[in-house]
């Protein structure tokens, strides 16, 4: 039996062992998923602020927490790890902030008055601080998306509908958008502009309405299961209808309730094949 022979290259084994070592650790590096957390003083609310951010290109998602929450929540329930494919991919970059809901509608203990004066300083906060955060760590003509679940919705969805001129979108999950659901009764100018279901219907400005009718990135979605409640997500819908702004109403069924796993089935879903 003839057996043929294969000339084998003249290459040192231990270059050609290092070289392969080398393009495995490059390939993992390049498809291990970015994370940087920063933090500096703001001014606007007078207190040390920090933001996670994930990813190297893409869109910006900007993520608010739900009620008391802080910046690290979404990556704590396992939301970043599903949308890490994406994130590698370069389709998004996602930019979680922290709340400040503890130092308002959720302060039992602070004056009504004090916590919409804290309410507008959040705003602040995000409208001249985060938003340059995000540009210079994008660019410019990069659109921003605002997301949230829960109370980080009504907050993701007020900023888009306040600054269609900062913001080109939102994804609000299982949100009520009627800030007087936290108030406990109490009212005023600025509980009036930071409530959708309340400053909306009255929008006229010429210029806000028509940057709102072309965004095509609102998607309002909410399930139907335990301590959902779609009313809140069909009253927007509503109201957005009667003002002719386009937008994307997403009710889930029975089984999704109120808490994780829908928001971890809901934000892949609706980024993957709606973006």
């Amino acid at each position: 039996m003839q057996v043929n022979s294969v000339p084998v290259p003249d290459v040192n084994v231990f270059d050609y062992i290092h070289n392969a070592l080398s393009a495995s650790f490059i390939f993992t590096f390049y498809f291990l998923m970015k994370r940087e957390i920063h933090n500096w003083y703001s001014p606007r609310l007078n207190k040390n602020m920090e933001i996670a951010m994930y990813g190297h290109f893409g869109f910006s998602l900007l993520l608010l927490p739900t009620a008391a929450a802080d910046y690290l929540e979404y990556e704590r329930f396992q939301l970043i790890s599903v949308l890490e494919p994406l994130i590698n991919a370069g389709k998004v970059k996602v930019f979680s902030i922290n709340s400040i809901n503890s130092e308002a509608w959720l302060n039992n203990r602070m004056n009504p008055r004090h916590k919409a004066i804290r309410h507008q300083q959040f705003n602040a906060y995000v409208e001249s601080e985060v938003v340059p955060f995000i540009r210079m760590h994008t660019s410019h003509d990069s659109p921003i998306i605002t997301s949230g679940a829960s109370l980080g919705a009504l907050h993701a969805a007020n900023m888009f509908f306040r600054r269609p001129d900062l913001f080109a979108g939102t994804i609000a999950m299982s949100g009520l958008y009627d800030l007087t659901s936290y108030t406990k009764g109490y009212f005023d100018e600025d509980v009036y502009f930071n409530s959708p279901c309340h400053y909306l219907p009255n929008l006229n400005d010429h210029n806000v309405l028509e940057r709102l009718r072309s965004s095509g990135r609102i998607h309002i979605m909410t399930g139907s299961g335990d301590y959902e409640d779609p009313e809140g997500s069909r009253r927007l819908s509503g109201i957005l209808a009667g003002k002719g702004i386009n937008h994307h109403l997403d009710i889930w069924g029975g089984d999704m309730r109120h808490d994780w796993p829908t928001w971890r089935a809901m934000l892949p879903y609706v980024l993957e094949h709606k973006f």
